[in-house]
C-alpha cells in the first residue's frame, strides 16, 4: 500500500498539533502564563536551586552544589500583594518540603516522662531485735535476702540473765501457795523478755533450766540487713536483722523542679519496668516529697503497688508517663513544634495567604504559654481556621533572607544565634521516616559522629577554646560527606539535615563565650541524632538528656558512653542527666 507524500505531511501536522493540544491540558496553560510571576533581570529568566537560594543562573540547569534542577525564581512583587510577603509557587514547595496545617484548639495535655526506682513500703520494714541481752550461740539466718516467715526461729542466744530468771521462777514456783505474788513477779520477769505464757510453763514443767533461748520472727519478710554475727554479745533491744515484707512496694519517682507545677497527689501514671518487658503497671501518686535535693534539683513522688507475686524488687527501675491537664481547663490553640522559630526573646510563626496571584508567606510573631509534648499552647498572634508552614520553614525563611526582606537571620527579624533560648534554638529537621543509603554514605556519617564527640567532651571539660577548635574537625568531615551518594527523596532530606549542621558548627566556632557555644550544641545534637536514625546509621552510643538546661526547657546530647558528664553545665553540675536512648 503506497502512502502520499502529501498525505504524509498531513498525519504529522495532525499529530504535532495533537501533542501540542495535550501538553496545554496536562501541563496547564502557556508558557507565558507560567512564568508570568518569574524574575526577569535583563530580559532574562533567572533560575535558582530549592534547596541552595544563593545559587542564580541566567539559564536552566542543575545545582552546581547538589545537582538538583534548577527552578524559576519568582518574583514577590505582585500587584496587591503584601512587599513583606514571600511568594513560592508550589512547585517550590514541594521541592523545599513545605507543609501548612490549619490552627486549632485542642485539650492543653502535657504528657511528663519520669523516671525512679522500686523500694521497699519503709511501713513494712521491721527491726528484728533481741528482748533480752546475751551471745549468739546459732544463727539461723545467714544473709541478706533470705526469707524468714513470721514466728520461725531466727537465733538462739545464751542469757545469763535468763538462767538466773529462771532460778528464780523455781524458787518461788515452790512458795507460790503462801507468796503469790513473789511467783506471778517471776513469771512477769520473764515475760518482759517476750517469753509467752506457754514457754514459762514449759520451763516449770521440765524442772530444768535452759542455758539457751530461740528469738522468734515478728513478721515475714525479706533480710534487707544483717547486722550480727555467731558468737556476737548483744545487748537487750540491739537490732539482729531488718526484716522488709515486699508484698506491697513503693515506686518513688524523681519530678524535677520545672516539673512540678504540672504534677500533683492524685494523678495517674502509667509506667513500665525495664527488667519486666512486655508489662505495664498503672498507679495513683499518693504523695509528693515537700523538699528538693539541692544537689539534684528533684523531688520524688511515690506510688504504691501491690507485689503480691514479689515480681518487683527494690532497686528495679521504672520509667513513667503522668498526663497533666493546663491549671485552666478549656481547649487552648496549639501549633507544632516545628512550625515555630526563635529569634532570641520572639518566636515567629510563618502564615500561608493565597491570592488570585498565587500563594505568600508572611512572618508573623506569637507569644508561646507552655510546651505540650510535639506542640506549643499559643496564647497570641494567631487566630483558629489560619494556615501556618509546619515544615520546611527554614527553606521560607531562607528565601525572605535571600528577597531582602525580614527573616529569622536578618537584622530586621532576628538576633544572633547566640542568644537563641531552648527549644527553638535552632529547628532541627526531624522526621520518623527512614531512607535508604549508600554503606560509604552510612561510614561518612559515623565519622561525623566520631568528630561531634571531642566538642561535646571539651564543653564537658568547660574548654571553649578547644570546642571552637574541635567545631571545625567536625565541618571538615561534614564537607567529606558525598552528598552524590543519595539520590531522590533521601537527598532532599540530607540537604536540610546539612544546613542545619553546619548553621550550628559557625555558631560553635563564632559562638563567643562559653554559654553561648553550649546553646548551639543542643541543635547540633538534636540534629546528628535524627540524622543518625533517618538513615539507619548504627554507632556505639547513647542520647542523654539533662532536664536542667538553660533554664529548665532540658537539652539532649550524644556521648560514647553510658556515665553521664554533663556538657552544658560541666563541673557545675557534671553528672546531671540521664540516658534517654541507645544508638544502635
Amino acid at each position: 500500500m503506497k502512502i502520499s507524500i502529501r498525505t504524509l505531511i498531513i498525519v504529522i501536522i495532525a499529530t504535532l498539533a495533537g501533542g501540542l493540544l495535550l501538553g496545554r491540558v496536562f501541563f496547564g496553560g502557556s508558557s507565558e502564563s507560567d512564568h508570568s510571576h518569574t524574575e526577569v533581570i535583563n530580559g532574562e529568566t533567572v533560575w535558582t536551586c530549592s534547596m541552595h537560594p544563593q545559587i542564580r543562573q541566567g539559564e536552566p540547569g542543575s545545582c552546581p552544589i547538589c545537582g538538583m534542577d534548577l527552578i524559576p525564581l519568582e518574583d514577590d512583587n505582585g500587584e496587591g500583594i503584601d512587599p513583606m510577603a514571600i511568594t513560592m509557587s508550589p512547585t517550590a514547595m514541594q521541592l523545599a518540603d513545605v507543609v501548612t496545617a490549619t490552627v486549632g484548639s485542642e485539650s492543653a495535655m502535657k504528657a511528663i516522662r519520669l523516671n525512679g526506682k522500686v523500694q521497699e513500703d519503709e511501713r513494712l520494714i521491721l527491726s528484728q531485735s533481741t528482748h533480752f541481752p546475751g551471745r549468739i550461740e546459732k544463727l539461723s539466718v545467714n544473709f541478706t535476702g533470705e526469707l524468714v516467715s513470721k514466728g520461725s526461729v531466727i537465733a538462739n542466744l545464751y542469757s545469763p540473765q535468763l538462767v538466773t530468771a529462771q532460778e528464780e521462777l523455781f524458787e518461788a514456783y515452790k512458795i507460790r501457795e503462801s507468796q503469790p505474788n513473789l511467783y506471778r513477779a517471776a513469771r512477769e520477769k520473764l515475760k518482759n523478755w517476750k517469753l509467752s505464757e506457754n514457754q514459762i510453763d514449759q520451763i516449770i514443767s521440765t524442772g530444768k533450766v535452759k542455758d539457751q533461748f530461740p528469738i522468734l520472727a515478728d513478721q515475714s519478710g525479706y533480710v534487707m540487713s544483717k547486722k550480727v554475727n555467731l558468737g556476737d554479745y548483744v545487748n537487750r533491744g540491739q537490732i539482729l536483722y531488718e526484716i522488709a515484707n515486699l508484698s506491697r512496694v513503693w515506686v518513688l519517682f524523681d519530678v524535677y523542679e520545672n516539673d512540678l507545677s504540672w504534677i500533683k497527689k492524685g494523678d495517674s501514671i502509667q509506667f513500665i519496668i525495664s527488667s519486666l518487658p512486655g508489662q505495664n503497671f498503672k498507679g495513683k501518686i499518693d504523695y509528693i516529697d515537700p523538699v528538693i535535693n539541692p544537689k539534684t534539683r528533684v523531688t520524688k513522688a511515690r506510688v504504691v503497688v501491690n507485689n503480691e507475686d514479689r515480681n518487683l524488687k527494690p532497686e528495679m527501675f521504672a520509667s513513667g508517663e503522668v498526663k497533666a491537664a493546663l491549671g485552666n481547663a478549656g481547649n487552648k490553640m496549639t501549633v507544632p513544634k516545628s512550625a515555630v522559630m526563635w529569634t532570641g526573646k520572639r518566636s515567629v510563626v510563618y502564615v500561608k495567604q493565597s491570592t488570585d496571584q498565587g500563594m505568600h508567606f508572611m512572618m508573623r510573631e506569637v507569644t508561646l504559654g507552655p510546651a505540650l509534648g510535639d506542640a506549643y499552647v499559643v496564647e497570641k498572634g494567631l487566630e483558629s481556621g489560619e494556615e501556618i508552614a509546619v515544615n520546611g520553614t527554614f527553606s521560607i525563611d531562607a528565601a525572605a533572607q535571600l528577597a531582602g526582606k525580614p527573616s529569622m537571620m536578618s537584622s530586621d527579624g532576628a538576633t544572633d544565634h547566640s542568644e537563641h533560648q531552648m527549644e527553638g534554638q535552632m529547628q532541627v529537621n526531624e522526621s520518623d521516616q527512614v531512607y535508604e543509603s549508600d554503606s560509604k554514605f552510612k561510614e561518612q556519617l559515623q565519622a561525623v559522629f566520631s568528630a561531634y564527640l571531642p566538642v561535646k567532651d571539651a564543653l564537658v571539660q568547660s574548654d571553649q577554646e578547644t570546642a571552637s577548635k574541635e567545631a571545625k574537625n567536625l565541618q571538615v568531615s561534614i564537607d567529606n560527606v558525598d552528598m552524590k551518594l543519595v539520590k531522590g527523596d533521601a537527598h532532599l532530606e540530607w540537604m536540610k539535615d546539612l544546613e542545619i549542621l553546619q548553621e550550628a558548627i559557625k555558631g560553635i566556632t563564632n559562638g563567643g563565650d562559653i554559654e553561648n557555644v553550649r546553646m548551639m550544641l543542643s541543635p547540633l545534637s538534636d540534629q546528628l541524632f535524627y540524622t543518625l536514625k533517618k538513615f539507619q546509621v548504627g554507632v556505639d552510643g547513647y542520647r542523654q538528656y539533662c532536664p536542667m538546661a538553660f533554664d529548665f526547657k532540658g537539652a539532649f546530647w550524644l556521648s560514647d558512653s553510658d556515665e553521664i558528664l554533663n556538657p552544658y553545665f560541666g563541673d557545675a553540675m557534671l553528672t546531671c542527666g540521664n540516658v534517654e536512648e541507645e544508638l544502635k
